[in-house]
């Protein structure tokens, strides 16, 4: 600062008035200022402002994994929806540990965020606290909690599990599988199969056919494995559920491998509506839930909650999955 004052023949404090857009700065020593700010690649600390305002600037975001491409599309989201603000995020990764997400939540809140936005209902007690302490808004997207802690933007993923098989129910299938990873580790996954088997047992059908095939997150490789181990555990399986779109498409490229048709020979089912899903061959049956608009809704709430003059109650947003009919089944 004390370089670009020196530049223009003006004081320190003046400079600091003309980035604050001060009345008491003229618009051309303004311009000067900021001309020569540019020419040296000065940028603003705004650490000593932020002590006196006690604001941060930024919003602290966890999710499980950085290569799913649901999560990127939900911090796509957020970064629309925090774009016309001075809010940025600063992101964590917790890789579908609560462990770990705890470890990412202390050490974030410890940097005083304006907002937390977690991924999932589920939290270790002690991340609960956190949160529930945290004395910002609270965000719990991606899911419906029994327990809100504070805001909640999401959607039923058991929702999700049934409608796949009231799909291939109407179809006519009747032995279906469910393919998907460790679910001590993906609570979401854990209620999709969950949603799954009680659409099964409400259909009357055989609920027994589950294959869980490595950690989360679970990709081609693994639902490629999961479709052998599917296929030689229940050869007569006519239809598989996959717990992502992922592991959908390496099931489809085993059954491949091993002469089956699909569908007319295996019927497949994913979620997420990946764009590899739509461009497969054959194209794969989805259930979509707006990842995208997740993470818009959810940066919408923030600002709004931070605003001064956000008032009233605001209700979960319940977001409806959309099953997409494709190819595959």
């Amino acid at each position: 600062m004390a370089d670009v004052a020196h530049a223009t023949g003006v004081s320190s404090m003046t400079v600091s008035r003309a980035f604050k857009d001060d009345a008491s700065v003229s618009k051309q020593t303004r311009d000067r200022i900021r001309e020569a700010a540019d020419a040296l690649g000065y940028v603003i600390d705004s650490t000593a402002s932020g002590l006196s305002s006690r604001k941060t600037g930024f919003v602290a975001v966890i999710i499980p994994s950085v290569s799913n491409a649901n999560f990127a599309d939900t911090l796509r989201g957020l970064t629309e929806g925090l774009r016309e603000t001075n809010l940025q995020i600063l992101l964590g990764y917790s890789d579908y540990d609560v462990k770990e997400e705890e470890r990412l939540v202390e050490l974030f809140l410890r940097r005083r965020p304006e907002a937390v936005i977690v991924t999932g209902g589920t939290h270790t007690d002690r991340c609960r606290r956190f949160l529930v302490n945290a004395g910002v808004p609270v965000v719990e997207m991606w899911d419906l909690p029994h327990e809100p802690i504070d805001q909640v933007i999401g959607f039923s993923n058991a929702q999700a599990g049934r409608l796949m098989v009231q799909h291939f129910v109407e179809r006519g299938y009747e032995r279906i599988g469910f393919i998907g990873g460790d679910t001590s580790r993906d609570a979401r996954g854990a209620d999709r199969r969950a949603g799954f088997l009680q659409a099964l047992c409400d259909s009357g059908l055989e609920a027994t056919r589950l294959v869980a095939f490595g950690t989360p997150p679970i990709t081609m490789r693994e639902g490629a494995r999961a479709m052998k181990q599917m296929l030689s555990q229940w050869p007569n399986t006519q239809a598989v559920m996959c717990v992502s779109d992922l592991s959908a498409f390496g099931a489809m490229t085993e059954c491949q491998r091993s002469g089956l048709r699909v569908p007319e020979d295996m019927a497949i089912g994913g979620f997420g509506s990946y764009d590899l899903s739509e461009h497969a061959i054959p194209a794969i049956t989805t259930i979509d839930v707006g990842a995208r608009n997740i993470g818009r809704q959810a940066a919408m709430r923030i600002v709004a909650l931070l605003s001064s003059t956000s008032q009233g109650n605001w209700e979960p947003m319940q977001i409806e999955p959309e099953l997409i009919v494709r190819h595959s089944s």
